[in-house]
């Protein structure tokens, strides 16, 4: 027998009902959630600031918890969003945590900040990925979120240099879907006489831009959101950037998505001046000073193989130590207080010339 337009208006209303229902037990249980964390606040003591209370190891375990226990219909993602945001806000009723990023607003760079510490955090946009490093050693940022690696693009250089000289340690890490948009005031291409965007973003679209607009001259700048902030002042200049630079400038979409890999992700480092315990899912970040010899290379790596530690990464650059000296960035399976690792960085040390742990911290999430 076929339903009534009455019959599926009362399952309508049943639903909303039965919705209603659910988000008053969910605002009473987010309410009571946030109390039980001013009582883990009250019984840790009288801490001095935020970053004190602030625990990724136990963020990431939490959030590991929830996907396991996900059965649909919301993906892994939503979900882990979802928690993030609750546990986000239930900090910031300590203080909120001050977070370093590129600038200015709008940037992929933020985003990666409200993915990994919610919108509860305050965001400090900063002038260069240098002075991240410098806002966190000097503690005026709890954390700074830096770019390190695009799958296409590989490396960030700037970014491993600044490990070379900077006591920061690797906190965490974020991975970013990256979708790229030619944005300007009027929104026609034909209006386009040059393109600004960050170095990356210009090659990581390089197809696109041959194909659709091969005369426009292209100007690199700081950011992405610098180039959003520079286009909208003139109507004949166009940004490649983030929907969320347009919004935040006032820009129009010419085209989008025009990067070239449809797989397109950036993974950004967190960074902070200490390391914490293990979360259970951990990646360690070396770096690693060979001296001059033959087989130099090959006797630092080989502990991680006789301790069963996987490598997951291995980069070289100029040490800065002198002519054709190099130092290898490498990340390895597990944390440091893991006995494997330790085992396998004793045995590493009397054949480099230095090895300095960069930081452990949870394997990104969703």
């Amino acid at each position: 027998m076929s339903k009534t337009p009455a019959d599926k208006q009362a399952t309508l209303a049943e639903a909303r009902t039965r919705i209603d229902s659910i988000d008053q037990q969910l605002q009473s249980l987010i309410s009571e959630r946030a109390r039980w964390a001013q009582q883990v606040g009250r019984a840790k003591g009288p801490l001095k600031a935020a970053v004190e209370y602030y625990r990724p190891e136990r963020e990431a375990q939490v959030l590991r918890g929830v996907i396991d226990r996900n059965d649909g219909p919301l993906p892994n993602a939503e979900l882990v969003r979802l928690f993030r945001e609750i546990m986000s806000s239930c900090l910031s009723q300590q203080q909120p945590l001050k977070i370093g990023f590129l600038g200015p607003e709008g940037t992929f760079s933020e985003q990666a900040v409200r993915k990994h510490f919610g919108h509860a955090a305050y965001g400090l946009p900063l002038g260069s990925i240098e002075e991240v490093f410098q806002e966190v050693a000097a503690g005026n940022a709890d954390f700074g979120v830096v770019p390190v690696e695009n799958s296409g693009q590989g490396m960030i250089q700037m970014t491993l240099d600044m490990f070379l000289v900077s006591k920061a340690t690797i906190c965490g890490e974020v991975e970013l879907r990256v979708h790229q948009n030619l944005l300007s005031l009027s929104g026609e291409l034909k209006d386009v006489k040059r393109v600004y965007s960050h170095p990356q973003s210009l090659q990581q679209c390089q197809g696109w831009l041959r194909v659709n607009l091969p005369h426009v001259e292209r100007v690199p700048v700081s950011s992405n959101a610098e180039a959003a902030r520079t286009a909208r002042l003139s109507p004949e200049s166009a940004a490649i950037a983030g929907e969320t630079a347009g919004r935040v400038y006032g820009l129009k979409t010419v085209a989008g998505p025009i990067e070239d890999r449809s797989d397109n992700t950036t993974r950004f480092l967190v960074i902070g001046r200490s390391i914490f315990p293990p979360s259970g899912n951990d990646r360690t970040s070396l770096l690693v000073s060979v001296r001059d010899k033959p087989g130099a290379l090959y006797d630092v790596l080989s502990p991680l193989a006789k301790h069963d530690i996987s490598m997951n990464r291995i980069e070289s650059r100029p040490a800065h130590t002198g002519k054709w000296q190099y130092a290898f960035f490498i990340d390895v399976s597990g944390h440091v207080d893991d006995p494997a690792l330790q085992a396998a960085l004793e045995e590493m040390k009397p054949a480099a010339a230095e090895v300095r742990v960069l930081g452990s911290y949870p394997v990104a999430l969703p």
